[in-house]
């Protein structure tokens, strides 16, 4: 029975749309195009953007978000996963949906899904044609979509967007999107379209990329090719490309990588056929933010550092980050992931950087890996005798009690393991 027919509750209905397709990912576009076309569902907004990517795609649309914003454009965006609560992955001028927007947004797909002959959504496509929904109600300059995963066959990609964004291209979710590459850089490029624009935010993206650029006729802008980003001094930075240039305050985003994410944003908004401020730019690069990138909080005298990280590509980027502002004193790393990730790779790439791990496991998140289990995959790592925990957020206690001021801890492996550490940090219930 569906949850209309019961009570009109966002948990109820998300709850039932969880159970409703044989495989959590089944992608193809035919369903979601199909049900898409019942509900008639015109184009978003007047602007479209596509944000694709292994890392840096939340981070780069926090930059395009906010930089549309302060150039005083309605703007709506559509990322995932989330945090907390569900609401926070539709956002309209940076709020998140009202419960009961979403609800009858929930309703809308549902009665086109079952009408004629039933069609079976995902989670993901049933939330993506819900923001599309949500999305067409509201008079919108720009509509930014992240990708959920890779971009050819992702439910995002059945609107065709003014701007393609591949952030960057590395190994994760090998089973759907290829062991190499230039096997996932082609799933990435599938969001592109013919003569428009496809940024990427690579120096060096895969060639599978370029030659799909290529053959669909689509405008490559790469990262050190044709726009260029660079320090000035400690406190600018600049923005440039032929015949155009900004200085910039540094991201209030830390870590180094996210003046690449920003200036791909940027690269993005100046190749859409509309005005952008050189205000609006600054503004927006010092406004951006994203809960669980680089986190900060401070216990008497302990740093406590929470990302989402959850790849090795990832987690390069954090030891970049630690090396360049490096703590005090020692590094102690708390870590818990999902069963499909490359935990050993995760573990290598920070061993330099941290001194000690704490090992914490994921009771009742779908493909969460039990301590035990995540120590079993690292039998050659920095990490293969640390302790193990039940939860992160025991685990997280054991590395304050073995902290000292001038210490840093950080937290990383999942948004669910961000999650359950902000809870605590942040006394969220």
């Amino acid at each position: 029975m569906r949850p209309d027919a019961v009570k009109r509750s966002l948990d109820q209905w998300l709850a039932w749309i969880e159970g409703q397709h044989p495989r959590a990912i089944d992608m193809g576009l035919d369903r979601v195009r199909e049900v898409a076309d019942r509900m008639g569902l015109p184009r978003p907004a007047r602007h479209v953007i596509t944000v694709a990517g292994t890392n840096g795609k939340g981070s780069t649309v926090a930059f395009l978000e906010a930089i549309g914003r302060a150039q005083g454009w309605r703007v709506g965006a559509y990322t995932s996963p989330h945090l907390f609560a569900y609401n926070e992955r539709v956002r309209v001028d940076g709020r998140a949906a009202e419960d009961a927007a979403l609800v009858q947004a929930f309703e809308s797909v549902e009665a086109a899904r079952a009408a004629d002959a039933p069609i079976s959504l995902t989670y993901f496509e049933f939330g993506t044609l819900a923001a599309l929904w949500l999305f067409a109600r509201e008079p919108l300059d720009l509509v930014i979509l992240e990708v959920g995963l890779g971009g050819r066959l992702d439910a995002t990609n059945i609107v065709d967007p003014d701007v393609a964004v591949v952030t960057a291209v590395d190994l994760d979710h090998g089973d759907w999107l290829g062991h190499d590459r230039e096997t996932v850089g082609l799933e990435k490029a599938g969001i592109a379209r013919g003569w428009k624009p496809l940024v990427l935010g690579e120096d060096d993206p895969p060639a599978s990329v370029l030659r799909h650029a290529y053959r669909i006729g689509a405008s490559a802008l790469r990262a050190g090719c044709d726009f260029f980003f660079g320090p000035v001094d400690a406190s600018h930075w600049r923005w440039r490309e032929v015949g155009y240039g900004v200085d910039l305050p540094y991201p209030a985003l830390r870590a180094p990588v996210q003046m690449r994410n920003a200036a791909t944003a940027i690269a993005a908004l100046r190749a859409l056929d509309a005005e952008l401020s050189d205000e609006a730019i600054v503004r927006g690069v010092a406004a951006a933010r994203v809960p669980g990138r680089l986190q900060s909080f401070d216990l008497d005298g302990v740093e406590v550092v929470v990302d989402v990280g959850h790849n090795p590509h990832a987690a390069a980027g954090l030891a970049d980050w630690l090396r360049v502002e490096p703590a005090v004193g020692r590094v102690h790393a708390v870590y818990a992931a999902l069963e499909d990730k490359d935990v050993a790779g995760v573990v290598s790439a920070l061993a330099v950087q941290v001194s000690s791990w704490q090992l914490a496991g994921l009771a009742g998140v779908p493909r969460g890996l039990e301590a035990q289990a995540l120590a079993a995959r690292l039998p050659d790592t920095a990490a293969a005798a640390a302790p193990t925990h039940d939860s992160v957020a025991a685990a997280l206690d054991a590395a304050r009690a073995a902290a000292v001021p001038g210490d840093r801890i950080l937290v990383l492996g999942s948004f669910h393991t961000a999650a359950a550490a902000l809870e605590l940090l942040q006394g969220r219930h």
